[in-house]
């Protein structure tokens, strides 16, 4: 189930719980109301998103400035995270790569080496703004997959700001040059 999924379905089960309860409201004004709706569903979300967090092993994810072994040298781990309301997705961004992780029993890793990144985006949609949400999007090099999309980050404009500095670092320790022919 999407985020926004999520949304609709306890923005639907508050307004259904409002309507089975006895209290008069007529005397509230319907954009208060709305508004009230809005934050307990956001509220909600947030809670269960916390809740997840505590037994997928959130905790359990490296913290940046932790060291990770991944190929000839360490790397540091810059950022780490899950996406809002996930189970079996984590992202971890190290001076190196990018490094997806999904899958419950199975796991499944996708690296995106940050040398290989052409373009860093970042989308972000009303409902999103509202729980500080977004989606960042990269385009690289890589052949298998040269589109990658780090959805449902909390925070996405400080992820997008360390990815970006990370990967020009990266371009600079290797030497290399970004030209764009015109």
């Amino acid at each position: 189930m999407s985020m926004k999924e999520a949304h609709s379905r306890i923005k639907s089960e508050v307004w259904k719980s409002i309507a089975k309860s006895e209290i008069d409201l007529s005397a509230v004004p319907q954009d208060d109301l709305d508004a009230l709706v809005e934050l307990v569903t956001s509220t909600a979300l947030i809670e269960i998103d916390r809740e997840l967090g505590g037994q997928t092993g959130q905790n359990d994810l490296p913290k940046p400035g932790d060291a990770v072994v991944g190929g000839l040298e360490e790397e540091t781990v810059l950022w780490s995270g899950r996406p809002f309301l996930s189970l079996v997705t984590e992202f971890l961004i190290t001076n190196e790569r990018i490094r997806i992780i999904s899958g419950f029993l199975g796991k499944d890793r996708e690296d995106v080496e940050l040398v290989r990144v052409q373009d860093i985006d970042q989308r972000q949609t009303i409902s999103d703004r509202l729980l500080k949400l977004g989606d960042i999007i990269v385009m690289s090099h890589d052949s298998s997959d040269p589109k990658v999309t780090l959805y449902n980050i909390k925070d996405p404009e400080k992820v997008h700001e360390i990815l970006r500095r990370a990967v020009l670092n990266a371009r600079k320790r290797h030497g290399m040059i970004y030209r764009e022919d015109m």
